[in-house]
């Protein structure tokens, strides 16, 4: 089979994905049920919030959600509008227009597409465990904010910051208290977060939203504010909105977006999968179904879309096994668009703030934040900083953050793992030597093994520590423990050895790794020694050649019989 054709393939549906639609029907057209009913005025809302309008939203919802259900690489997966790449698609639209917005959706999506050719989805298994817990709980964090002003029943105050926009909503509600919305929002929640221990099979998500809105109708509660009129259909697909002399200028934002929706599907698919048993997510798949769907809302004037985490949350809580989950959401979204917008424009927005509070407390795994808090200390920091950004800052800085801390803390284990040990080579030292011998050679002789990693983080520690040996004619440095050494602990090591020389103390190597003889050879780490014979393949050999070294100089006489041999790199190459 032809390579290329062979890579295609591998990001299409399979008969599998077919096979896993057919397990338990009932519960994934619940599940879409449920998320449609919780998708609906997240879509209008971001797509007010964008600029380009709730039929926008609406759009992205429908045409991304179907397409990313259908050949994306989760089972749980749902994508549409988010509010977080809404906040980087407003700048966009107030630079170049809806029409820069639209032209920016599809060329991100063309470049998910190159992404999941380029199988760039296997570098998120990179992403450690702490970041994906941190992100999680940022985001529950978030949502559940996101609902205070329509929980409260107080009108959504400006600004782009949730910690501000919550802190004006509770200022707005002291000042006129709202205890309708209140009522419902924290009436659905506690009917949902009860029932799902009660009954974990039965959607009660569905069941308070419609006895929210039963008691809204019947009671008259004018308070309750509802969703309103929604749009009458989707837009006729066009690309009317594409002007090709301005792409050139649209390359950098469609290069962000781009990053923001792979890396908010591909986390959301992660936290997915962490939320369940045996579910596995491909992430070069999912990027390929990402790209399809944003190259293909633009075309019905959507936005730019991503995997949804909090629509993905309610999925996979309403019990959802399969991508048909995520099509039946997009179905109803449809079909509510064409047919059903008059009912749905009545749900308070209260009682669906009710939905997502609940959800967001259902996202925090109490065990699991627990147990990364317990693992070390490293962990704890990088989840609790992850989560702040997260909140305070957006997804993208947030995992930027977490990622650069969890490195610096791995590169300082790392680092710490590093050891320089003086060691007792009389057990290398041939047999005829006599005990006076012995202690002769050990007076003058010192030997240290570098156990354990060279590079950057630790190199410059080692030199402190190796600078400081004294009243010594000859080092022995044994190099076969040192596991990795880039450029700077090989010129370290470099410098190291010249000072020991510079004080007239004679520096003999052993056991140099094929692997590490490049890094060492590319910076002349031991050039002086090669010249003079002093790089030997095993640590009994450098410790003759330190001793011939002695009898040169008169330190030690030489034995009768013996010769002090010259010092010659030994042809031998297993080190020791």
């Amino acid at each position: 089979m032809n390579p290329l054709w062979k890579r295609v393939r591998s990001l299409l549906p399979t008969r599998a994905d077919l096979a896993v639609v057919g397990r338990d029907p009932r519960r994934d057209l619940l599940a879409g049920l449920t998320v449609a009913v919780v998708a609906l005025p997240l879509a209008l809302g971001f797509g007010e919030t964008s600029g380009l309008g709730a039929e926008a939203g609406l759009a992205t919802a429908v045409v991304a959600g179907a397409l990313a259900a259908v050949f994306g690489g989760s089972n749980l997966q749902v994508s549409g509008p988010t509010g977080a790449m809404t906040v980087v698609l407003v700048p966009i639209v107030a630079q170049y227009g809806a029409g820069g917005v639209l032209t920016v959706g599809l060329l991100a999506g063309l470049l998910c597409v190159g992404l999941a050719a380029a199988r760039a989805g296997r570098y998120m298994a990179y992403v450690p465990a702490s970041v994906v817990e941190g992100f999680t709980l940022g985001i529950a964090l978030v949502i559940g904010l996101q609902q205070v002003p329509n929980a409260l029943g107080v009108a959504e105050p400006e600004g782009d910051r949730v910690l501000e926009v919550t802190w004006h909503a509770v200022e707005g509600f002291v000042r006129a208290p709202n205890w309708t919305a209140l009522g419902l929002a924290l009436g659905v929640a506690a009917v949902m977060l009860a029932g799902a221990r009660w009954r974990p099979t039965v959607p009660f998500s569905i069941v308070a939203v419609i006895a929210a809105t039963a008691a809204a109708q019947v009671f008259h509660l004018d308070a309750a504010e509802p969703i309103g009129d929604l749009p009458a259909g989707l837009p006729v697909p066009s690309l009317g909105f594409l002007d090709v002399s301005a792409l050139g200028s649209l390359i950098a934002p469609a290069v962000a977006v781009a990053a923001l929706a792979a890396l908010e599907s591909l986390l959301s698919a992660q936290v997915a999968d962490g939320m369940t048993v045996g579910q596995q997510h491909d992430p070069d798949r999912e990027l390929f179904g990402q790209g399809l769907a944003n190259i293909a809302a633009p075309l019905f004037g959507g936005v730019p879309a991503t995997g949804a985490i909090a629509r993905t949350a309610v999925n996979v809580r309403s019990g959802a096994s399969s991508r048909l989950a995520a099509l039946t959401h997009a179905a109803v979204l449809a079909v509510i668009v064409f047919a059903a917008a008059p009912l749905v424009s009545k749900i308070p927005l209260a009682a669906l703030a009710g939905v997502l509070l609940a959800t967001a407390v259902r996202m925090i795994e109490v065990g699991s934040l627990r147990a990364m808090a317990r693992a070390t200390r490293s962990d704890a920091a990088v989840l609790v900083l992850t989560a702040l950004a997260t909140l305070v800052l957006d997804l993208v800085y947030a995992v930027v953050i977490g990622m650069a801390v969890a490195g610096v803390l791995a590169l300082r284990a790392v680092a710490e793992q590093a050891r320089l040990n003086r060691v007792d080579f009389r057990a290398d030292l041939p047999g005829e030597h006599s005990d006076e011998e012995h202690a002769l050679l050990a007076e003058h002789i010192v030997a240290y093994r570098i156990d354990g990693p060279l590079f950057f983080a630790a190199a410059h520690r080692f030199l402190l520590e190796l600078s400081e040996v004294a009243d010594v004619r000859v080092v022995v440095l044994r190099l076969s423990r040192v596991t990795t050494m880039d450029a700077t602990g090989a010129l370290v090591l470099k410098d190291a050895i010249e000072k020991l020389r510079r004080r007239g103390i004679a520096v003999m190597a052993s056991g140099v790794r094929p692997g590490q003889r490049r890094v060492l050879a590319s910076v002349g780490t031991l050039d002086a020694l090669r010249r003079e014979g002093r790089v030997y393949a095993t640590t009994p050999e450098a410790i003759a050649g330190a001793r011939a070294h002695l009898q040169e100089e008169g330190v030690l006489r030489a034995r009768p019989g013996r010769k002090a041999s010259a010092a010659h790199e030994s042809p031998r190459t297993g080190p020791r």
